[in-house]
């Protein structure tokens, strides 16, 4: 699993709004991820991994030690010294010994692979790997263990650190292949692992993994990690042919969070080891089960997303924003609806909507600290939108809409799973007003900015006649049931103002085949239209003005009544240096609080923040999380399922979250006894001759 060196990854990071100009955009040349000169490694305190005098055993081993007059004896060499603390192992087992026993295996492989035997140290660190599970899990040492005890937390890192040493000497490449059994011979003994993989995601779309020690996340406020067993990886999937209708919906180059555990298995053939490698994805389960007991699994959910973030394919839809803006003619080919998690029939989908000069990057602080609550990640699958905002906003809410339609064909074409009834539209800004745009009813209140006449006078050819109809006619979604809106200008902004707007349209380039279009319609029908500038020079930047004509026709148009709309208002900190220069005293540096409110609303909340980063504020990314619990109760409510997956969950603290039923035991249940330890702990070196 080899470490990726991070060529200086360029991004636009967030809606930043410049007072006098063109936009609202940010560009800053910062990643995600700083590689790290060597891995974390949580041992390297207690066992002094970077001292002076070299690693050294704890102060609990050292007393073992002590008292079985080993301390010492045989210097650096853990061989002899292994030997003997074996022996004693088999006359009279305790759960001392064997922590100790794992720790000077550790520390074993650590000088055997320092000098350069790989063969050695990987004998060294399967030893350590299975005194710790030993430790863990072995029942005879039920009452004499405390998870109280420091060093039980000490045996997790010697288990997850020597498992992770271990994978770094056999698999260097990363190329584990779930589903194969690897054979490894460890001094006189042949362990057979199998590889077996849990998730959503299929075995063959792991390419390779990397592993998320060698990595520091950056530019997420957030990195979302949680204890126990098993070594976080990062997952990278493959490049392959489509096979079902949602791979065309996942960005290239995605990554995905696993961790691996090993378990270990009664011995059923003389002389041979059994063990389950079990790469398992954290989104599906946080548990496995050892002996019919839960267990927790170490994950890292943050750094395999900002891993993705920072690979060129997804930083070059980041920088898509300002093409977006000036030329969306050269975006509409990454346009569209994707996503970054396996498409799941019963999660229900949250889609993230972004506003004027901006991307999907700017979602990342909320997805990633959505995703943290494992009631809502267990229960919900998140979809980002990205189009081009230099267009008027009703013509890129006519596409999204399309595209909902197009994505409900292609993954629910019998229309069998309902939790896609139930979808989510959370959005930014001038987001907020395509995403509006579905769930109300157009009747003509649309057509009739443009035209006094009926539609059915329009002479046109069927192509135009149909993609102007989209744009003004339309009926609401049926499957969204909340819309979410944050920092939206309900009523336009001051900011697109004369000068704003004359900029805009020498800058702006409008798609090519919409403006042709229009000005053969325009020709073709002479006096039909009232305004013809709505249908040709109008852009993202005129549709947000406050005398947008499109925008009073959206606030007083008919919703439909199954739909819930949210607001979150931004207001400017008072001690922020925006509010000292912005013109008015009550807005988000961009939208007023006037245009920013919206009557009728299911609920309303006024964040301190400014325009730029209202949707990644704490406040409003648990006022998210409060509608989609919402939602999420009403669906269980509609549906007649059990509530208990979720009301177990809903307003359960990490720290006292259990498992429940859908969290299976993984594929090789485990053993009712762990099994003598002769049998389930492969030797070290130089303990051949005492067998």
């Amino acid at each position: 699993m080899r470490p990726r060196s991070h060529a200086a990854p360029i991004r636009f990071s967030r809606f930043v709004q410049i007072g006098l100009g063109v936009a609202l955009a940010g560009c800053a040349n910062q990643g995600y991820l700083i590689e790290r000169n060597s891995p974390f490694n949580p041992l390297a305190g207690p066992l002094k991994l970077v001292s002076r005098e070299g690693p050294q055993p704890s102060a609990r081993s050292q007393q073992i030690l002590r008292r079985y007059d080993l301390l010492g004896r045989h210097g650096n060499d853990a061989g002899p010294v292994l030997a003997r603390l074996q022996e004693d192992l088999r006359h009279e087992p305790t759960h001392e010994k064997v922590y100790a026993f794992a720790e000077l295996a550790y520390l074993g492989g650590l000088r055997a692979q320092h000098e350069g035997d790989a063969k050695q140290a990987l004998d060294y660190y399967a030893a350590a790997v299975s005194h710790a599970y030993l430790y863990l899990f072995d029942r005879r040492f039920e009452s004499a263990r405390s998870a109280y005890d420091p060093v039980f937390r000490q045996a997790c890192d010697l288990y997850n650190t020597s498992l992770e040493s271990a994978l770094r000497l056999y698999c260097p490449d990363g190329r584990l292949r779930p589903g194969r059994r690897h054979p490894i011979t460890i001094g006189n003994r042949r362990i057979d692992v199998d590889v077996v993989f849990q998730g959503a995601w299929k075995e063959d779309e792991i390419e390779r993994l990397e592993f998320v020690s060698d990595f520091q996340v950056e530019n997420l406020s957030n990195r979302h990690h949680t204890y126990g067993l098993g070594v976080p990886l990062i997952a990278i999937r493959s490049s392959r042919e489509a096979r079902d209708p949602a791979d065309g919906y996942y960005p290239p180059g995605l990554s995905f969070a696993v961790t691996a555990f090993l378990r270990v298995l009664p011995d059923t053939t003389e002389g041979r080891t059994s063990c389950a490698l079990e790469i398992t994805d954290p989104v599906v389960s946080r548990f496995t089960m050892v002996d019919a007991r839960p267990v927790p699994l170490e994950t890292d959910l943050t750094t395999p997303l900002a891993y993705f973030l920072d690979t060129p394919e997804f930083n070059r839809k980041a920088n898509i924003a300002t093409l977006g803006l000036l030329n969306p003619n050269r975006t509409e080919r990454d346009s569209g609806l994707f996503m970054v998690e396996p498409y799941q029939p019963g999660k229900v989908p949250v889609l993230f909507v972004h506003g004027l000069w901006s991307s999907p990057m700017t979602w990342m602080e909320m997805f990633n600290d959505l995703r943290s609550f494992p009631e809502i990640r267990e229960r919900c699958q998140f979809w980002f939108y990205l189009y081009p905002t230099g267009q008027p906003f009703w013509v890129s809410a006519a596409q999204l809409r399309e595209d909902l339609a197009n994505v409900r064909r292609s993954i629910d074409p019998g229309g069998a799973a309902p939790a896609l009834d139930r979808m989510v539209l959370v959005a930014h800004s001038m987001g907020g007003l395509v995403s509006r745009l579905q769930t109300i009813e157009s009747g003509d209140d649309f057509w009739k900015i443009v035209s006094d006449r009926p539609f059915k006078d329009l002479r046109a050819d069927d192509a135009s006649r149909e993609a102007l109809a989209k744009t003004y006619f339309f009926e609401p979604n049926p499957s969204i049931r909340h819309v979410l809106t944050i920092g939206t200008p309900h009523r336009g902004s001051s900011y697109a103002n004369d000068y704003t707007r004359w900029l805009g349209r020498r800058l702006i380039r409008l798609p090519t085949m919409l403006v042709s279009r229009n000005q053969r319609l325009i020709l073709t029908n002479p006096g039909l239209f009232r305004d013809p500038e709505l249908l040709t020079i109008n852009t993202g930047i005129d549709s947000l003005a406050p005398d947008s004509p499109m925008l009073p026709a959206i606030l007083s148009a008919n919703q439909a009544p199954w739909v819930q709309c949210h607001n979150i208002v931004g207001v400017l900190p008072d001690d922020g240096i925006a509010k000292r220069i912005a013109s008015e005293s009550e807005s988000d540096g961009v939208v007023t609080v006037a245009s920013a409110h919206l009557d009728g609303v299911a609920s309303e909340v006024v964040v301190h923040a400014d325009h730029t980063t209202i949707h990644q504020h704490p406040r409003a990314i648990l006022e998210v999380r409060r509608v989609l619990l919402d939602n999420l109760r009403e669906f269980a409510r509609e549906s007649g399922s059990p509530p208990a997956p979720i009301s177990a969950r809903i307003g359960i603290s990490d720290g006292a979250e259990t498992p429940t039923a859908r969290e299976r035991p993984l594929a090789r249940p485990a053993p009712t006894d762990i099994g003598p330890l002769e049998e389930l702990a492969p030797p070290p070196p130089n303990l051949r001759s005492i067998e």
